[in-house]
């Protein structure tokens, strides 16, 4: 029985590495959430708006960043990876209820691009859009700029996977997880804020856990 016990500890991590693996796949084609409904030891519950999102990779991977500023600006994977890199450690809240804690999240601070293609007069608020085709969120200009919003490059300390949106995705540590839109492609600078896709399914603009959609879930972040 002991040998049996310890087999299972060695074997459970890779064990929970291949459920979420099938979910991750199964999600990816399953435009009905179903699939998110079914347990996962990792925690995570995949999700797609779309009924189908391209793979990218070094080759193919662009991320644009335009709008009411001075320096339109198109980074390559290669070229976000050679920026400084933030590393955070939080948890994960969804509004659904689901909980992952202390997730290991690294990326490019948001602030730094919105620095570096210089912010315009007028501006206030950012909109963000993904190559799933469907997807978009918003900020505000002044939550945007704050340190714990990323565009995130890896995550628990690897490479962002397709299923976890990707190789990049937003990742904004106080709000509800429907914010940290996965396969981020665009960020916009704009006047207002702009509703993302949940929004304008009735979910709060701003999304602060434990202080939006009804919830009082303990916050990720201050």
């Amino acid at each position: 029985m002991l040998g049996l016990g310890a087999a299972g500890l060695v074997a459970a991590p890779q064990l929970q590495r291949g459920m979420e693996s099938v979910l991750g796949a199964v999600s990816g084609k399953d435009p009905t959430g179903v699939s998110g409904l079914l347990p996962n030891g990792g925690g995570f519950r995949y999700y797609s708006v779309a009924s189908s999102v391209p793979r990218k990779g070094s080759g193919d991977y662009a991320l644009t960043v335009g709008g009411l500023v001075e320096r339109p600006g198109r980074y390559s994977l290669a070229e976000l990876r050679d920026l400084p890199q933030q590393r955070m450690v939080r948890d994960v809240q969804c509004v659904t209820g689901w909980r992952v804690p202390r997730t290991p999240f690294e990326g490019v601070r948001l602030s730094r691009l919105l620095e570096a293609a210089g912010v315009r007069p007028g501006a206030g608020a950012v909109r963000f859009t993904c190559f799933d085709g469907v997807y978009s969120e918003s900020l505000t200009l002044k939550q945007a700029m704050r340190d714990d919003v990323l565009v995130a490059l890896r995550m628990r300390d690897k490479p962002l996977s397709h299923a976890h949106g990707g190789p990049v995705r937003l990742y904004v540590a106080p709000m509800y997880f429907y914010k940290s839109a996965k396969w981020l492609s665009g960020i916009t600078v704009t006047r207002d804020v702009r509703p993302g896709y949940w929004e304008k399914r009735g979910y709060d603009v701003d999304a602060w856990v434990g202080k939006s959609n009804g919830r009082d879930d303990a916050p990720t972040a201050a």
